[in-house]
């Protein structure tokens, strides 16, 4: 958790992400044929405008635009492909909502384009390492930017994860991405890291990460957790993608409770209530435990 009185920013462009006064809800939006979770619902730019209005109406605090899947196995795809799918949709969000756009992307051209079209957030599950041009766009671009941890590729990830102390590992590589982003010009304010929950992670290594998040407090960075609907759910309850809600509501709040700053979430409404409530005991025992800053973990 934050040391009592420590201030903690997240900008993002000309937003300041208020991470301390709350957990903030991301909302996911699939542009692709193939997520594993709403693939192809909304492909079309009418149809993804339209979810995204209502993502925002349902409580989000940002909005995450995929165009290009990393569920397990997946395959790249092409960067005119991705440039297709995800340029026009946030052209057309752009000043049409209010929350700020996160674009889900390891393409140095793809951040590029999105950020001058009117995108504030940059989600790089390659944490900079994909594409050389990625750290300078996003510097330039004064983006906000999100390093998450994966273990191989998402063609490879889910073949043979191997930790030794999954949590400790994981810490470790963000703390040296968050530095090499530093390097690289990109301002610390604009950081979150997220520890890719079921990317490169067995069921019972995700599990592990949502008990130990403590160990990210460390960095001194926004923490993002994405367990919605994954396959780690599923196993422990033996439910398919679309029967997963009740598990992603309790991992998110075991995530908050352990000090995530933000979940990135499918059921927007739901999961913020969710949110508050963890926060609301988390912020309780603060008090019971004589902390002084209850507004964050």
């Amino acid at each position: 958790m934050n040391l009592p009185g420590k201030r903690m920013t997240w900008t993002a462009r000309e937003y300041i992400l208020p991470v301390q006064e709350r957990v903030l809800i991301m909302g996911v939006l699939n542009v692709t044929p193939d997520s594993f979770s709403d693939g192809g619902r909304y492909q079309g730019v009418d149809a993804a405008v339209a979810r995204a209005e209502a993502i925002e109406a349902e409580g989000a605090d940002l909005l995450d635009l995929g165009g290009e899947s990393s569920r397990p196995g997946a395959r790249p795809v092409s960067l005119a492909e991705e440039l297709a799918r995800v340029l026009p949709v946030v052209t057309a969000l752009a000043g049409r909502i209010r929350i700020p756009i996160s674009v889900d992307t390891t393409k140095a051209e793809v951040a590029r384009q999105a950020l001058d079209a009117g995108a504030a957030v940059i989600n790089d599950i390659s944490a900079l390492r994909d594409d050389p041009g990625m750290a300078d766009v996003v510097a330039r671009g004064r983006a906000g930017l999100i390093l998450m941890h994966m273990q191989g590729s998402p063609a490879t990830m889910q073949e043979h994860p191997a930790y030794e102390a999954v949590a400790e590992e994981v810490g470790d590589f963000l703390q040296a991405r968050v530095e090499a982003a530093i390097a690289a010009g990109i301002d610390r304010e604009r950081i979150a890291v997220d520890p890719g929950i079921g990317f490169g992670k067995t069921g019972e290594q995700s599990l592990a990460l949502l008990g130990g998040l403590s160990v990210f407090h460390a960095l001194g960075r926004p923490i993002v957790i994405g367990p919605s609907r994954k396959s780690f759910v599923g196993a422990v309850l033996e439910r398919p993608v679309h029967e997963r809600e009740w598990g992603t509501a309790a991992a998110v709040a075991a995530g908050v409770l352990e000090g995530a700053h933000v979940v990135r979430v499918h059921s927007v409404a739901q999961m913020k209530d969710v949110a508050r409530m963890a926060q609301a005991i988390r912020e309780a025992q603060a008090v019971s435990h004589g902390r002084t800053s209850i507004s964050a973990p």
